[in-house]
């Protein structure tokens, strides 16, 4: 066997290519990897050339863990519409391809059924397809992959969308623009779906080390972040419906000037949630430090607003405002949250920097 030179790097090895016969190149494997992967002599391995410059090498069985996973809910007549959402959302979270929707022998599916299984796929199971409908049962594809949309990916586009939310929330509250308003609490959906289906990805890598890789993340105790900072992103989605929920149940405007202060401290929360996010996605430490330390002003923001608020003396006015500033201020909350988990991602290489 050829010896392997060993790089720092564990999980790399230089090898050399050795020819044998008229038409054949061979390569040695490290033994400690072939044991660690569970492989032995006979095993079948799958070589496919990534681009120009680059062959992967994967054990069969992880090759057949990436084609499609199928999966079958029986149904009964008497099973509620919430039923089949949580069956459907549990399945796609375990990264099943396809799902089957089976009535009982003899029976069909209801009205109902069908109907909460179309709005599930529409409102929060991103890149799903219904490939058969009927009353004798339906079939549902998951047809996006990590190659499509990485998590990274699909990450910048969820907190998009909640950023713009919260403008747009705040945008309807200066115009009293109940139309908008509801527009927000729709685009919720939209923000659920980018939230399943990076949660579908990080289940699937967790149990899957090459998936793990693909999709660029270090290792599985990074998975655990990942889903921290996605539910805090759909936390601050939720309280810019809330603030939605508040313009539509007012019955008169606020003042333009109480308007002003709101626009400055949900701005500067926002900024926070930037600073937050960017960090994230730059790996940084000390920019994640600093967005939890300039969050802190919020509390003394929200203070200002209330006492402001009760100088009008109108209590609904008040109550709205102390609502309305409460939903900012756990923006900031959910940011430091996010922040945080970037601190724990990336600690470790600041003290080997130090």
């Amino acid at each position: 066997m050829t010896e392997g030179i060993a790089n720092h790097d564990k999980t790399e090895e230089i090898r050399k290519i050795q020819y044998t016969g008229s038409s054949s190149y061979i390569i040695s494997l490290p033994k400690k990897w072939i044991q660690e992967l569970g492989l032995k002599q006979g095993d079948s391995v799958v070589i496919s050339r990534q681009g120009s410059n680059v062959l992967e090498i994967l054990p069969n069985s992880i090759r057949a863990s990436k084609e499609h996973k199928e999966a079958s809910v029986d149904v009964q007549k008497d099973n509620s519409p919430y039923y089949l959402a949580r069956k459907l959302i549990s399945l796609y979270f375990l990264g099943f391809n396809i799902i089957n929707i089976n009535p009982k022998p003899g029976e069909r599916l209801a009205v109902e059924q069908r109907g909460a299984v179309k709005e599930i796929v529409r409102s929060q199971l991103m890149g799903t397809e219904i490939t058969a409908d009927s009353a004798n049962g339906m079939t549902l594809q998951v047809l996006v992959n990590v190659l499509d949309l990485s998590i990274d990916m699909a990450f910048k586009r969820m907190s998009l969308i909640t950023k713009s939310m919260h403008q747009d929330a705040i945008l309807s509250l200066r115009e009293h623009n109940r139309d908008l308003a509801r527009e927000i609490i729709k685009t919720d959906d939209e923000v659920d779906r980018f939230s399943f289906y990076i949660i579908r990805q990080l289940i699937i890598a967790i149990k899957n080390e090459h998936r793990l890789k693909e999709i660029g993340l270090d290792d599985s105790s990074t998975c655990l972040a990942y889903r921290l900072i996605v539910k805090s992103v759909e936390r601050i989605a939720d309280h810019a419906t809330k603030i939605a929920k508040n313009v539509i149940d007012m019955d008169t405007p606020l003042e333009k000037d109480i308007v002003d202060k709101i626009f400055q401290m949900s701005s500067f929360a926002l900024g926070v949630l930037d600073d937050a996010c960017l960090s994230m996605f730059k790996k940084e430490y000390n920019s994640a430090d600093k967005a939890i330390e300039k969050a802190m002003k919020i509390t003394d923001m929200e203070k200002d607003m209330i006492q402001y608020a009760s100088r009008t003396g109108n209590i609904e006015v008040v109550y709205r405002i102390k609502s309305i500033s409460e939903n900012i201020r756990r923006v900031c909350e959910y940011a430091i949250d996010i922040a945080e988990c970037v601190l724990n991602m990336t600690v470790e290489k600041t003290i080997i920097k130090e």
